[in-house]
């Protein structure tokens, strides 16, 4: 397909010169194809891949059609979700820009009312909006359809997905007959063709054929990975790459709430975008990744279409859509406009069969990497922070420091080894922050799984308790001596005996029951002078107790004991103690969950006060080094060597 200028689509110089104000100058495949008829009044349905040009395609004409002078809605624009309207509303206000008189709105769920309507009271034209905002409006009057001239579904494969259909059918209902119908999708399922079926006007189809759906300029590469090590891997692949601006995509909001607190603990600026927030929440989450604010967005499918983010360079697939189209949505995402970009998705188990079904359905190779090493994710640190070193070398922009340094050769120290001392400092993490940004810290998690805390520790909770005599630290139980009187009070009456010999006299034969005292009868009333006499009670005799027998007093806990290190352990050296609130526990923990170390290998851990040591086998010694040192703990970097 040979490819057009804008100037050869006949459209008006001030349009024009909004393009050349973007910077574009030869049209898409789609564009080309599209806006002719379009322009010429004709309905269109188009089909096309996402990141292919579609929202400039219908913009174009749809601009051109507006008569400024006219404050009633002429067109509107369905979209799926609330960030795709706001993307095309943004399209429209760019390619409109020398177009006196032309005003968009976006209308859509969770923005206020007032707002919209004195938009629309203003006379705004053009409206781009989600089905259910626009049906309320229509409901409550706000919004008038007699003077619509186009209507534009965008992306109407996913409004049908989303049970939109009801109220499509309503809104192209309440347009006038004579309007002009466009359809755009990336698929054309049987329910798209049954709506254009029924409302379009002899549509001219304009479908855009490629050997692959997804943007050739996307290189697509799978790893396959454990669920458990997918964060490990994650922040290895950012590293080693050095990746600044990159959309992360989860099928559940659970995992988007959790992965943003894994990252944000470790340091890199997340945020997350799902369904459950508020629509302010995600403006604000939307304009921080649009001014680079923020370096990765984590995300559900339902901001898949919605986000139009230039220089995007990578796309997580975190978890594999259940979709093979939302794959091709996802990874749009990057790649646009014929830039360069890169997707990558983390393949568990049985997983491994849909990538199969992505490469049948994009006609496109994904190729399978091979995870990085610790080794090599050092190496790449160590190289990004050499390109950095050169480049500030190279400008010159930093202070002078030649009388600390000649103050330090003075002292016998060799140029080799101050500046070693230097680099050392400043990867620390330890420099000057008047002259050196330190990385972000952030307080580590204390929950060893990787959830969220919970008040009971789970790993003692779900450890079968010993006996209570058998616990560290409490005496054995002492049989107390049975008291004399109760040596002789008989045992109680079992149902196994004959009846007359169950229930035997209360007390002892040996011990005289008390003397009954007689009353006078009932028939013969006392005076109500005469006082009452008082009964004689038994007399209670107070027997003394026989003391007990002390108990043995508890020997006293002898003192702790470091165990004998042994040939095949280590005993490394750790620079945090009792002072931070850590404790034997905690420290198990952080070695299981950092080195992947379990407890039950780990010989013995001493706690002090400014510092601890922890014997481990002989191998696993270097790599609890390379995974713990310089790990942000508290309010500080961890520092750990052999001792």
């Amino acid at each position: 397909m040979n490819t057009k200028l804008f100037s050869e689509l006949g459209l008006s110089a001030e349009a024009l010169k909004a393009i050349d104000k973007l910077g574009f100058e030869k049209a898409s495949p789609i564009q080309a194809e599209a806006i002719p008829p379009l322009l010429a009044g004709k309905d269109v349905v188009g089909q096309s891949q996402t990141g292919s040009g579609k929202t400039a395609a219908f913009a174009l004409p749809a601009i051109e059609k507006v008569d400024a002078n006219v404050k009633r809605v002429q067109v509107i624009v369905l979209c799926p979700t609330r960030e795709l309207a706001v993307q095309v509303s943004e399209e429209i206000h760019k390619l409109s820009l020398f177009k006196r008189g032309i005003h968009a709105l976006p209308i859509y769920g969770g923005q206020s009312y007032e707002r919209q309507y004195a938009g629309l009271k203003a006379g705004a034209q053009i409206v781009i909006g989600t089905p259910g905002r626009v049906m309320d409006h229509m409901r409550r009057g706000t919004l008038r359809l007699e003077t619509v001239k186009m209507v534009i579904l965008d992306e109407a494969d996913v409004m049908l997905d989303m049970g939109f259909r009801d109220d499509i059918e309503v809104i192209l209902k309440a347009v006038p007959a004579e309007r002009q119908t466009v359809f755009f999708s990336a698929t054309m399922p049987r329910a798209i063709q049954e709506l254009i079926k029924k409302y379009a006007r002899d549509p001219q189809q304009v479908q855009i054929e490629q050997k692959a759906m997804t943007v050739p300029t996307v290189e697509q590469a799978y790893y396959e990975v454990d669920r458990r090590f997918k964060v490990e891997l994650l922040t290895r692949l950012i590293d080693i790459h050095d990746m600044k601006l990159g959309i992360i995509f989860c099928n559940t909001k659970r995992m988007v709430d959790d992965l943003v607190d894994h990252l944000n603990a470790q340091g890199y600026s997340a945020d997350r975008l799902h369904g459950d927030m508020t629509q302010a929440m995600r403006d604000r989450v939307m304009n921080k990744f649009r001014r680079s604010n923020l370096e990765f967005l984590v995300a559900t499918d339902v901001a898949a279409r919605g986000i139009d983010v230039e220089n995007v360079e990578v796309v997580f697939n975190y978890d594999l859509p259940y979709d093979v189209e939302d794959y091709v949505h996802r990874i749009g995402r990057t790649g646009r406009a014929g830039r360069s970009g890169r997707a990558i998705s983390f393949v568990a188990g049985r997983e491994l069969f849909q990538i199969n079904q992505i490469e049948r359905y994009t006609k496109t190779r994904v190729h399978r990497a091979k995870v990085p090493t610790p080794n090599e994710v050092e190496e790449a640190r160590a190289g990004v922070f050499l390109e950095k070193l050169r480049a500030t070398l190279k400008s010159g922009e930093y202070k002078k420091q030649d009388h600390v340094i000649a103050v330090l050769l003075e002292e016998g120290f060799s140029s080799t080894d101050i500046a070693s001392a230097l680099t050392h400092r400043w990867q620390d993490g330890q420099a000057n922050p008047a002259t050196t940004e330190a990385p972000p810290q952030r307080e580590e998690r204390q929950d060893w799984r990787g959830g969220r805390q919970d008040r009971t520790d789970r790993r003692d909770f779900d450890r079968p308790r010993p006996d209570r005599n058998e616990r560290e630290g409490r005496p054995e139980r002492v049989d107390r001596p049975q008291r004399p009187d109760r040596q002789d009070r008989p045992e109680r009456p079992r149902m196994d005996r004959p009846v007359g010999e169950r229930f035997q006299p209360k007390f002892p034969a040996n011990r005289p029951a008390p003397a009954r005292v007689e009353r006078p009868a009932p028939s013969a009333p006392r005076p109500a002078s005469e006082p009452a006499a008082e009964a004689p009670r038994p007399a209670i005799v107070h027997k003394p107790l026989p003391p007990r027998d002390a108990q043995a007093p508890q020997p006293p806990r002898p003192p702790r004991q470091v165990k004998a290190l042994a040939e095949n352990h280590t005993r490394l050296f750790m620079s945090a103690g009792a002072e931070t609130g850590m404790n034997r526990d905690e420290f198990l923990r952080l070695i299981d969950r950092e080195a992947k170390i379990p407890a039950d290998k780990i010989a013995d851990v001493d706690v002090r006060q400014r510092h601890t040591f922890v014997d481990v086998p002989n191998e696993v010694a270097a790599g609890i080094i390379s995974k713990l040192n310089r790990h942000p703990l508290k309010d500080k970097r961890l520092k750990v060597k052999k001792a």
